[in-house]
């Protein structure tokens, strides 16, 4: 009989390397938030996928960056201990941007968080954008900044060598039993899934600063005999100002946001939802430890 397998791989990178974009591909369905954005994702999102006998828990952490806010320090903090923790840990590099001052910082903090005996591979992603030689030229560059164990040179977007580098990670598991059942697909409550799905949707709209000023809880979670589901979420939002650019004119933004989340979460539920949002003023949510918890952050990291 064979052996089941089961571990854990942590995906680093910067803001919008494509980690989100990997994990969701790696899983086959969409379990973490993808927006054209830097920073989108602020939790570790863990996504599982089955490969032959072995369970791959991928962990798709903040993008690594220079923290300014709490938030951010809280964010980063998460990152690096998602990848301490892991057994494998795979760093993302876009390919067209290659070896910057953001990527050589990951590169020297990986010397001081990973423990030595973790595993670490370069995936070089995005490689439609770029010529063969440069991936080549960039590849060599990394390697020689860091000893990665493999380097695979994929488009997390498009599906290219993902399966190679799958199928690599899955030979590689600890031989441990599964410690998910087998028809699931991500380790994170529905009502973050919910509020995360949300508040894509809201990034996806409005511009500049606020998607960074904003969050979304899950408030309230009813299932119907008829086997739908009401779903009440709450925006925060730091400004009075705020609240009016996400109602829109005549309240067309906010329809427009609830409209599509409701689609989204209906089709990950495979249930009719019901889904009311109301925005509340909180000036100081940024400065809130129950807001860093709900969001799966140490309040504590950001100081």
């Amino acid at each position: 009989m064979t052996e089941h397998k089961c571990g854990f791989v942590a995906l680093i990178g910067e803001p919008n390397a494509g980690k989100s974009t990997l994990l969701n591909r790696m899983v086959g369905a969409k379990v973490s938030i993808v927006t054209h954005k830097v920073q989108t994702t602020r939790a570790r999102i863990r996504g599982i996928s089955i490969f032959d006998q072995s369970q791959i828990v991928f962990v798709d952490t903040p993008g690594l960056f220079r923290p300014r806010r709490r938030l951010d320090k809280a964010m980063v903090k998460a990152a690096w201990s998602g990848a301490a923790d892991a057994d494998l840990v795979v760093l993302l590099v876009e390919a067209h941007r290659g070896l910057t001052e953001g990527v050589g910082a990951i590169l020297d903090g990986l010397n001081d968080a990973i423990p030595k005996k973790t595993r670490v591979v370069l995936a070089i992603n995005k490689i439609d954008r770029t010529k063969s030689d440069t991936l080549l030229t960039l590849s060599a560059k990394l390697n020689e900044r860091y000893a990665f164990d493999a380097t695979f040179m994929i488009s997390a977007e498009r599906g290219h060598g993902v399966d190679d580098l799958k199928n690599w990670l899955a030979e590689r598991m600890p031989v441990q039993p599964w410690l998910y059942p087998e028809d699931q697909i991500a380790d994170a409550p529905l009502r973050m899934i919910a509020s995360e799905i949300t508040r894509e949707k809201l990034t996806l709209r409005l511009h500049q600063e606020l998607p960074y000023q904003l969050t979304v809880e899950t408030e309230n979670w009813q299932e119907r005999k008829d086997g739908s589901v009401r779903i009440d979420q709450l925006i925060y939002v730091a400004r009075d100002g705020h609240k009016g650019i996400i109602l829109g004119p005549k309240g067309e933004t906010i329809k427009g946001v609830s409209m599509a989340a409701r689609k989204e979460m209906s089709e990950f539920l495979g249930q009719k939802v019901h889904l009311f949002l109301q925005i509340k003023v909180r000036p100081k949510w940024l400065e809130d430890p129950e807001r860093f918890s709900e969001m799966g952050l140490n309040f504590r990291d950001g100081g």
